[in-house]
């Protein structure tokens, strides 16, 4: 069954927020590259991106939710798609519920199993 480019959104954002480290690994393929949100590192082996989810696994009350209306979903080729748009990241920092708004794009092939070769995602910066 072919998948549609959002699937694999929705699936990344549900085991986010299941604390679903396995299904987030098994989403990036091994030669991937994550330009997180909430490090200054590029992640680029399994390890590190294992490493990376499992810290922000660890956070009380993560939570994630998709601004639909941002969605935009580019075929480059064939299989081969961009998406981009924002998301809200929720958790909890020494007891308080913050919430850190966040631009994203992907880049997916979904004729692999693991279909993210490319993710960054980073908070929106405060306007001038």
């Amino acid at each position: 069954m072919i998948k549609k480019p959002k699937d694999i959104l929705e699936q990344w954002m549900k085991a986010v927020n299941e604390g679903d480290v396995k299904t987030l690994l098994n989403l990036y393929d091994n030669n991937a590259v994550l330009i997180p949100t909430f490090s200054n590192r590029l992640l680029n082996t399994p390890k590190k991106l294992k490493d990376y989810f499992e810290k922000l696994g660890s956070r009380e009350d993560l939570s994630i939710a998709l601004h639909e209306k941002t969605l935009i979903i580019q075929e480059l080729e064939n299989q081969i798609f961009s998406l981009s748009g924002i998301y809200n990241w929720r958790f909890a920092v020494d007891g308080e519920l913050l919430n850190f708004e966040a631009r994203f794009s992907y880049l997916i092939d979904l004729s692999k199993a693991n279909p993210i070769f490319h993710h960054h995602s980073s908070q929106i910066p405060r306007m001038l």
